[in-house]
């Protein structure tokens, strides 16, 4: 029997109270004052957030266990400084963390990181130790444009990512490559920038040669890798242009993509492209895309939908929706095995 597993959900619909503090904080970053105390937030209220929305979307739509992170387009790593950032990351990651513990069986925690601009990554490898050592999450979501659409900082495989790598290899956690809203007004935050961040992120990959300095190191491609399916042969031509190796051996064993993809036709060609070891589900439920689509009468972001209708075997359904995520995400395999499972 396969466990369902959702590799990519966001709590986006966190109390009000932790949406009010983080306008609060900005407001008082803005004009030089401390930040106000952070809100008392009841069991109950989280209890509520969750049972209402995602809770009660798991239960409809037949899945088991979501890996479950803060809110990426709130993460607005651009605001503030590196004391901002990684005041609100703490502030988020506790919250899933009280979501992991009032509903330990349906979610389990994905950490964001304190990333700001102009700082470097102690921060974030602090707050990655934190998390995995202490709340038990399992992962996190690395966003590699922190600036909010303008691509200042150097690619994935610069020496300026090694520090949080390291930490990564040595605690054994994959990282989603996902930026976070946009302050770039040509960059539409979900339609365009998410999109174009997880394509740049894999050209990126192609032209260094990052994984042979951390061949353990696994990243998830959000979105089902941006437009990378889509112009596979591209992919494939330019690495053969770089003087690189064929991409199966340079790239995709270390990373992967999900099935956030929002139509049959674009999962249909998500599969028939990418090898199934390399596709883990996921929904962004709920997230970037949230009503009904008239063409089909069901929710646009219900995936389980269209992976259902693949044309595949038992064995590749099965990798898609739990023996990936698993291999993946090692400390949520543990997890697992210790629940018997």
């Amino acid at each position: 029997m396969t466990l369902i597993i959702d590799c990519h959900g966001h709590y986006t619909t966190a109390p009000e109270a932790h949406n009010l503090w983080r306008e609060a904080q900005k407001a008082a970053f803005r004009d030089g004052r401390e930040a106000p105390p952070y809100p008392a937030i009841s069991d109950d209220e989280i209890r509520r957030t969750i049972e209402e929305n995602q809770l009660r979307l798991v239960r409809e739509r037949g899945a088991d266990l979501t890996i479950f992170s803060p809110r990426a387009s709130a993460m607005a790593h651009h605001v503030g400084d590196q004391a901002v950032s990684t005041a609100w990351a703490q502030h988020c990651n506790n919250l899933i963390h009280r979501v992991t513990q009032l509903f330990p069986e349906t979610f389990t925690g994905v950490c964001m990181l304190p990333q700001s601009p102009e700082a470097d990554l102690s921060a974030s490898v602090a707050e990655l130790e934190r998390c995995v050592t202490q709340l038990g999450f399992i992962g996190c979501n690395l966003n590699p444009d922190p600036g909010g659409g303008h691509f200042t900082l150097p690619p994935l495989t610069d020496r300026y990512w090694y520090p949080i790598y390291e930490k990564m290899v040595e605690l054994d956690v994959p990282a989603m490559i996902h930026v976070s809203g946009s302050c770039n007004p040509g960059l539409h935050a979900t339609g365009a920038f998410y999109i174009a961040a997880d394509t740049i992120a894999f050209m990126q990959l192609i032209e260094g040669d990052l994984f042979a300095d951390f061949p353990s190191l696994r990243f998830i491609i959000p979105h089902g890798g941006g437009a990378v399916p889509y112009h596979w042969g591209r992919y494939r031509g330019l690495a053969d242009m770089l003087k690189k190796p064929d991409l199966a051996g340079h790239v995709m064993n270390n990373v992967f993509f999900d099935t956030c993809v929002y139509h049959q036709p674009g999962v249909d060609l998500l599969a028939d492209v990418i090898e199934t070891k390399n596709i883990l589900f996921g929904s962004e439920m709920v997230g970037a895309v949230r009503g009904i689509d008239p063409q089909t009468g069901h929710y646009f972001d219900d995936t389980k939908r269209y992976v259902d209708a693949l044309d595949i075997t038992a064995e590749q359904r099965h990798a898609i929706y739990e023996g990936n995520a698993r291999r993946v995400f090692p400390r949520l395999d543990a997890q697992l095995k210790g629940r018997g499972l």
